[in-house]
């Protein structure tokens, strides 16, 4: 097999590659749009949660009549509160298997580029040209991806997990902290790859 057979596989393999992470960049961006109106509920819900908590019922003459209502309203807010717990698990389920086919895909690649590298040689991986950047570049933008959805997935996993009902003041900030973790991110990265590699893909 000459050098471009070697190349050529490894260029094929970056061309199934790239559509997959277009596709799955397109999932992840609409599971992320449908995340803060339900934090929004939960923060709402906590700030009533803490209203109530901090009202004495037993005060207020239009309530002194009903005894358990403080409680039955709690667990109203609580039963709410869950439910939308459920569906960011759901959002949360979705990330994780947009990373996990991001990974699998780009674990391919480098497969089979591990198998060619040695008879593709350095040159020709370093190589770039007007319309296709060099296989190297697009390797290490692969692994970049890869990384990013990895670190992303992580740290709104954490934030999720991490509440507790009995810390509603951590649940009224978690918009706030949720948007902190997206402005920390290169929100551009996956568009800006997929963009410079547009004519590669045409070829």
């Amino acid at each position: 097999m000459t050098q471009d057979g070697p190349l050529l596989a490894v260029q094929e393999a970056l061309k199934k590659c790239f559509p997959v992470v277009e596709q799955q960049q397109g999932l992840w961006q609409s599971t992320l749009r449908d995340c803060p109106p339900l934090l929004a509920s939960l923060s709402n819900l906590a700030e009533q949660l803490q209203a109530a908590q901090n009202l004495r019922f037993e005060d207020v003459p239009a309530l002194r009549a009903f005894p358990g209502l403080k409680e039955r309203l709690r667990r109203k807010q609580l039963e709410a509160g869950d439910t939308v717990l459920d569906q960011l698990g759901e959002r949360l389920a979705a990330l994780l298997k947009v990373r996990d086919a991001v990974s699998s895909h780009v674990g391919q690649v480098l497969q089979v580029y591990e198998q060619h590298a040695d008879a593709i040689g350095i040159d020709a991986v370093l190589q770039a040209s007007a319309a296709s950047p060099s296989v190297a570049d697009m390797l290490e933008w692969l692994q970049d991806i890869e990384r990013h959805y990895r670190s992303s997935y992580l740290k709104r996993k954490y934030l999720l997990s991490s509440i507790r009902w009995e810390d509603l003041a951590s649940i009224q900030a978690l918009p706030a902290a949720w948007d902190r973790i997206s402005e920390d991110e290169h929100p551009d990265l996956v568009p800006d790859i997929l963009l410079t590699v547009s004519f590669f893909l045409e070829e």
